[in-house]
């Protein structure tokens, strides 16, 4: 009977960890996390949408040692009151991501990482994956690979892999926090450069599940980039 049912288990907290330590070695000397983009920092967007989507209760900002002040003053200028703190990243990805999980090794449940330079994510796309990573304890957004993609050596082609069973995956990447803590602090100890948090968690076996992305939600990377993430704001913003 209705009423007998068990009671729905309660939603796991989700705390966020959005990286902003990187280079930018292709930006031709711009400053991709705080560059202008219609008016606002890169980062600003990417750091608005995670602070209003309602399943993220706490953000960690990871960033190099120069923008520390700068983006602690954009959080209190902006109001972000979820943003707990912003730390020191590392030279290579994973010490950044880590550096991130350690602030927030006390609590329970699930941890989205997110690059700093993807200011289109959607709250529709944070919540599909914090759904599945509740169900999965590791989830991913993905698009198909529209292009035809070829295995290469010394410029010679090597392979065409099936492009039916290619993915390109953006983040954010939901986890269980001490299952991609562990897996990243795993790599890291052999001695293994994994390109995405998703990679580490396969390293143990683990399976990380799919959610549906977005080819909106592009990582800005070099200039070219910024001209055609303002052109997908001028049409979202649009009356």
């Amino acid at each position: 009977m209705e009423f007998l049912r068990t009671k729905k288990r309660r939603p796991l907290r989700c705390a966020a960890v959005i990286v902003a330590a990187g280079a930018a070695t292709r930006m031709n000397g711009i400053d991709k996390m705080m560059a202008d983009l219609r008016g606002e920092p890169v980062l600003l967007r990417t750091l608005r949408t995670f602070n209003g989507c309602p399943r993220i209760d706490e953000l960690v900002v990871v960033t190099r040692e120069d923008l520390m002040l700068p983006v602690e003053q954009l959080c209190r200028d902006h109001r972000l009151d979820k943003v707990h703190q912003v730390l020191l990243g590392g030279d290579e990805r994973t010490s950044s991501v880590l550096a991130g999980l350690d602030a927030i090794a006390d609590r329970d449940g699930l941890v989205a990482i997110h690059d700093g330079a993807r200011p289109l994510v959607t709250e529709d796309i944070i919540l599909r994956t914090i759904q599945k990573a509740e169900e999965t304890g590791a989830a991913a957004p993905a698009v198909p690979m529209k292009d035809t993609v070829k295995v290469a050596r010394k410029g010679v082609i090597e392979a065409t892999p099936d492009r039916s069973s290619l993915v390109a995956v953006q983040t954010p990447q939901v986890f269980d926090l001490d299952l991609v803590r562990g897996a990243l602090y795993k790599a890291e100890q052999e001695g293994i450069l994994v390109t995405d948090d998703c990679s580490a968690v396969e390293r143990l076996g683990m399976k990380v599940y799919l959610t549906e992305g977005s080819d909106e939600n592009m990582k800005i990377t070099t200039p070219i980039d910024l001209i055609l993430a303002s052109s997908i704001l001028e049409r979202r913003e649009a009356p």
